[in-house]
Order: C-alpha cells, then structure tokens, then sequence
C-alpha cells in the first residue's frame, strides 16, 4: 500500500471520529436546551392565564431543536460516507432526543391553545353571571310587583 493510500485512509478515520464526535456534541447542545422538569413544574404567576404563560415559556425548543439539526445533519453525512464503524448508539439518541422535543412541541401548542381560550371562556362565564344576575333581579322585581 502506497504512503498516500495510508494517509488517505487515516484522515478517513480521522474525519469520522470528527463527525461522531460532532454529532455527539450536538446532541449533548440539544440534551441541554431543554426544558428541565422543575422549569415546566414550578411557575410564578398571580392568575391562570399567567401560569400558561410561564409554562409556554419554558416549553420553548427552538435551541434543541436547532442542536438536534446539527446532529441530524452530521450523522446522515457520517452515514452515507459510511464512516462510523457502529452508529446504532447515535441513532438511538437522535430519535430519543426527536421524540422528546415532540412531546414537548406538542404540550406548548396545547398550552397556546389554552392561553388562546382561557381569556375568551372567562368573558363569556362573566357574561353569563351578569345576564343570570339582571334575570333574578327582574324576577325578583315582578314578584315585589305582584306583591303590591
């Protein structure tokens, strides 16, 4: 084997040690943007509206999100170059990590919807006291009328 096959080789394995190690950064980088449990539990807010706030706040992943790309990104490249000796472990984490930042994708849009709706069910149950509060008054009017 010629000296240029052996450095060729080398840097090849160079490279993909590299990208393993770059795809297991990203995911360490996603791993920690998100949201921790005591962030998503614990929350100061003097009304509801202001907890859904608070809590839609912490469910912010854009950062994982964007750190699991990277990952994403670097070990499909590892992968076709064919690269890594054994990539099942990283394979195993990206879709841990993706499923992850579903969950907690879908657990902010459900608050969003709530944030949305809350407000909006608060101002009709007000109504809703105020027309019962004028009804039982005007019964209560007619029947001092029917009294007299």
């Amino acid at each position: 084997m010629s000296q240029t096959s052996l450095d060729d080789d080398e840097l090849f394995g160079e490279a993909a040690n590299e990208m393993r190690s770059d795809v297991e950064a990203s995911l360490a980088e996603a791993r920690g943007a998100l949201p921790d449990g005591d962030a998503v539990w614990d929350v100061d807010a003097d009304n509801t509206l202001g907890v859904l706030n608070a809590l839609k706040g912490a469910l912010d992943v854009v950062d994982a999100e964007d750190s699991l790309r990277d990952a994403k990104k670097w070990y499909t490249m590892g992968e076709r170059a064919d690269a890594f000796e054994d990539a099942d472990d990283l394979a195993e984490e990206i879709e841990t990590v993706e499923d992850l930042i579903s969950d907690v994708e879908d657990a902010r849009e459900q608050v969003g919807d709530l944030t949305s709706t809350i407000p909006q069910l608060r101002s009709t149950l007000e109504e809703f006291e105020d027309e019962s509060a004028d009804a039982d008054a005007d019964t209560d009017a007619d029947a001092g009328e029917a009294e007299a």
